[in-house]
Formats: structure tokens, sequence, C-alpha cells
């Protein structure tokens, strides 16, 4: 296996225990709102936002460019002479 596979079910490994072990119920103090709410579904939650979030911001970007395009307009091709081109192939 590869070390980023084997760092991936490690560290999933570790916060699937890291939750069991906090699963009383503590109070969260909402913006209006104070609730007894597990930590398991408040660190879980946290957790898969990270995630989420991390993804999000590390994907590659989507670039369109006109680079291609005025290439394609250039094209010299057609303005090869016959030896040219036999020495190109």
């Amino acid at each position: 296996m590869r070390s980023k596979t084997v760092f991936i079910i490690i560290f999933t490994a570790l916060i699937t225990i890291f939750l069991m072990i906090n699963t009383d119920a503590v109070e969260f103090n909402f913006i209006f709102v104070k609730k007894d709410i597990s930590k398991l579904l408040v660190v879980g939650v946290c957790t898969f936002v990270g995630f989420i979030l991390g993804f999000w911001a590390g994907r590659p970007k989507t670039t369109i460019s006109s680079y291609d395009r005025e290439i394609d307009q250039y094209d010299n091709k057609n303005k090869l002479s016959d030896e040219d081109r036999d020495y190109i192939q």
C-alpha cells in the first residue's frame, strides 16, 4: 500500500476511537438556545465540515486559457515547404 493510503486508514481509525471515547452529553450554548448534545455529534460534525472545507480549498483550480486558441490561430504547418514537412515527420 502507498503511504497516503496507510495515513488515511490510521487517521480515520484515530478519529473513530476519539469519537467513541467522547460520547457523553455536554451543554452547548448556541446563540439563542442552550442544549445538551453529545460530544460525539459535535466533534463528528466539525470533523466532517473540516474535511469538506479542506477538500474544497485544496482541489485543483479550473483555469480557462485563451493561449491554446491563440496558438491554433497562428498555426504555421500550412506554410511549411515539402522538405520541412518530411523532416518533421
